[in-house]
C-alpha cells in the first residue's frame, strides 16, 4: 500500500498531463486536417490564456475572470486566422507556415516585454486547486478532473463534426478543400470556426495546465506546444481520437519517466522532455501516417 501511495501521483500527473496535451493537440489535429498548415502560434496562445488569468484575477473575481480569459483566447484564435492566414490562403504552402512561426514570435515577444521576462505566479483557482487524497497519495483535485473533463470535451466535438452542418462542412473541407469551396461550403466560416474550437480547448487546456505549473513565462507555451504537436503526429495528424490517445500516452510515459528516476542510480529525469521527440523519430520512421492517420495521396 505505502508502494502505491508512492508511485499512484506519478501516473495520476501523466494521465492529467495527458488530458492537457491532448486539448492543445486537438487545435493541431484539427487546423491540419483542413488547412493542411502546423498552426505553430498554438502552443504561444495557450500561453498567453495563461498571461492574461494572472492579470484578469488580479483584478476581476475568479468567476469573471475564468469566462473572460476564454472569451478572449477565442477572440485572439479569431484574429490570428484572419490576419496572419486568411490573405495567404492562395499563397505557396511554406508562406503560410512562415507566418504561423511569426504569429508564434509575435506573441511571445509581447509576453516578454509585458511581464519583462519575469515568471508570473499563476492564480490559485477555488476547487480544482485544493489537495486531495486518492488511495492514500496525495495530489490536487484538478489532476483527478483533467481526464474526465478532456474525454468529455472530446465526445461533445466528435458529435458537433458528426451530426452539425458547420462539422459536415468540416469534414468535407478536409477531404477536399477545392470542392468544397465549388460546392458553395463557406470556406472562410469552417477555418474561422476550426481555429475558435482550437483556441477555447486550449484556453481550457490552460486553466488545467497551469493549476498543476504555475510558473508563467513568455516560453512556456513551446514545449508543451511541441510536445501537443507530436501527440497529433503520433496519432496520425488530422485524426482527433488519435490526437488524444497520442497525447495521453506521451503524458503518461513522460510521469513514468519519472517514476522510475527513483529505482535507478543515474539522474533520468532530463530525459522526460526528450522522449516525446524519440517517440516522434520512431513513429515516423516505422509508421509516417501515425496510428490512425490515413494515407494521403497527391492529386495530378
Amino acid at each position: 500500500m505505502d508502494m502505491l501511495s508512492k508511485n499512484l501521483p506519478y501516473l495520476l500527473a501523466g494521465i492529467s498531463v495527458g488530458g492537457q496535451y491532448a486539448l492543445i493537440a486537438i487545435g493541431y489535429t484539427m487546423v491540419y486536417g483542413i488547412l493542411r498548415l502546423i498552426n505553430f502560434a498554438h502552443g504561444d496562445i495557450f500561453m498567453v490564456a495563461g498571461l492574461m488569468m494572472v492579470y484578469l484575477s488580479a483584478s476581476l473575481p475568479m468567476y469573471l475572470s475564468i469566462p473572460l480569459v476564454i472569451l478572449l483566447t477565442v477572440l485572439i484564435g479569431f484574429l490570428v486566422e484572419r490576419v496572419a492566414y486568411k490573405p495567404l490562403r492562395q499563397a505557396p504552402r511554406m508562406s503560410v507556415m512562415i507566418s504561423a512561426i511569426g504569429v508564434s514570435y509575435l506573441l511571445q515577444n509581447l509576453a516578454l516585454y509585458i511581464t519583462g521576462g519575469l515568471a508570473q505566479q499563476y492564480p490559485t483557482i477555488p476547487w480544482i486547486s485544493d489537495q486531495i487524497t486518492v488511495f492514500g497519495a496525495s495530489t490536487k483535485r484538478v489532476t483527478v478532473i483533467t481526464p474526465f473533463l478532456t474525454i468529455i470535451l472530446v465526445v461533445l466535438l466528435v458529435t458537433l463534426i458528426k451530426k452539425t452542418k458547420i462539422g459536415m462542412a468540416m469534414r468535407a473541407a478536409s477531404k477536399d478543400f477545392e470542392t468544397s469551396q465549388l460546392m458553395g461550403i463557406k470556406i472562410n466560416n469552417v477555418i474561422s470556426t476550426t481555429f475558435i474550437i482550437g483556441s477555447f480547448l486550449a484556453a481550457v487546456g490552460s486553466l488545467l495546465f497551469f493549476s498543476n505549473y504555475t510558473g508563467v513565462t513568455p516560453t512556456i507555451g513551446t514545449m508543451p506546444g511541441l510536445k501537443a504537436f507530436v501527440a497529433a503526429v503520433f496519432g496520425g495528424i488530422g485524426s482527433i481520437p488519435g490526437a488524444v490517445i497520442g497525447a495521453f500516452i506521451i503524458g503518461i510515459c513522460e510521469n513514468l519517466i519519472m517514476m522510475l528516476n527513483q529505482f535507478v542510480k543515474v539522474d533520468i529525469s532530463n530525459f522526460k522532455d526528450a522522449f516525446a521527440f524519440l517517440l516522434l523519430i520512431i513513429i515516423l520512421l516505422f509508421k509516417p501516417t501515425g496510428l490512425f492517420g490515413e494515407k494521403q495521396t497527391d492529386k495530378v
